[in-house]
């Protein structure tokens, strides 16, 4: 048997959502003033527009688009933004991994918008976005949280576009740059990239989108929680710090912590490069381990977040199909009863992996510290089928 590694990860959260907090968060650094209060009152207002002018603040997005605080996390966000806009033209829906294929499966199922097309890759690439015409509406995932495949720019997409674009950015906005000339909808959650907490999603409307909602009005009825006019134009009461459903200020205050945090440190500029730095160790290791690759073949569209590698070689390869999903799941299983590392299994719809989430929250020294346990672990389970 082989000997257990000496040093452990300081903070073993390499989960992809929720993801680590912040370093040094606690629940004392909490602002607790809005708690108890109504989230209508001139206070819970007041913090609900601070989250939306830090976030604009970090984002760098334009004082032109507006910023609103919506129900349901990420998945409501980019369906509100669907339910609104869809159907106007036709549209192109893109996706490489499981949450893309979700919009997929609204458009099909749920929408059907005439004029549609759907572009799929399998994980670890992505479909030719430059086949996209240039009058359609496109929805597609700027990072593909269970595959480890990001765009590494938006070039393909036209800047004379008739389209909207919808940009599903949750695991990469304040880890990679958005070029918010080309994106009229851009989402995201506060668990991700933030490591705060669940349940809230983030609209991001350029001048665009808004001329789209207030002038178009969909066939398929819109559930309150996706109603964003009022009186046929825009309700920018939402934009401000109104909601349209009751907010957790609890929430709201940690997310505010995280940006403050992420102020701080050097906002987008140190938040990138911590993400950066994260994923090039894990990289690094990958590609000195000859029974480990990136599930991504082509570095240019590998994630800095959330990064995905499979299994090789011999040994593996000679494994039946469920015996190959065991090894991850025992590896992981093996190092969270060590506490060295949680959450970091492949999700549950990719092929057989791991997945080590390496955005800005997530300290270099704790994803180097992990890796020497994984080479552990692996040789354990491999000694253990011998």
């Amino acid at each position: 048997m082989s000997t257990e590694p000496t040093v452990r990860p300081g903070r073993p959260f390499f989960s992809s959502g929720p993801t680590s907090k912040f370093p040094g968060w606690s629940l004392d650094k909490l602002s607790t003033e809005s708690l108890g209060r109504s989230h209508r009152s001139a206070l819970g207002k007041g913090r609900l527009k601070y989250a939306i002018d830090l976030s604009r603040e970090i984002l760098g997005i334009p004082d032109d688009y507006l910023i609103g605080i919506v129900p349901a996390s990420d998945t409501g966000a980019v369906e509100l933004a669907m339910w609104n806009m869809l159907g106007a033209r036709p549209a192109t829906v893109a996706a490489w991994e499981s949450f893309g294929n979700v919009w997929i499966q609204d458009a099909v199922k749920q929408l059907k918008p005439s004029n549609l097309t759907v572009l799929e890759a399998d994980y670890g690439e992505i479909p030719d976005l430059s086949s996209i015409d240039k009058g359609d509406d496109i929805v597609f995932t700027w990072n593909g949280t269970t595959s480890g495949a990001r765009i590494p720019d938006a070039d393909w997409i036209a800047d004379d576009r008739e389209g909207v674009t919808i940009n599903d950015a949750t695991s990469a906005i304040f880890a990679q740059e958005m070029d918010w000339s080309k994106l009229d909808a851009t989402t995201y959650s506060w668990q991700k990239v933030m490591g705060s907490e669940a349940a809230h999603g983030m609209l991001i409307l350029s001048p665009r989108a808004v001329d789209r909602i207030e002038n178009y009005d969909p066939e398929w009825p819109l559930p309150k929680i996706f109603r964003v006019k009022k009186n046929g134009k825009i309700n920018r009461a939402i934009f401000e710090g109104a909601t349209i459903n009751t907010p957790s200020m609890l929430a709201t205050e940690d997310y505010i912590a995280a940006l403050e945090w992420a102020k701080s440190i050097g906002g987008m500029t140190e938040l990138q490069a911590r993400a950066d730095r994260n994923a090039a160790v894990v990289q690094e290791w990958i590609d000195a381990t000859p029974w480990m690759r990136n599930m991504v073949s082509d570095p240019a569209k590998r994630t800095n977040t959330g990064v995905c590698m499979v299994f090789q070689g011999e040994w593996y390869d000679s494994l039946s199909p469920e015996d190959q999903a065991g090894v991850p799941k025992k590896i992981v299983s093996m190092l969270e009863e060590r506490h060295v590392g949680y959450d970091f299994n492949g999700y549950r719809d990719a092929p057989p992996s791991l997945r080590i989430w390496c955005g800005s929250t997530v300290e270099t020294d704790d994803v180097a510290a992990l890796l020497p346990w994984i080479e552990w672990a692996y040789a354990e389970v491999k000694a253990s089928h011998s």
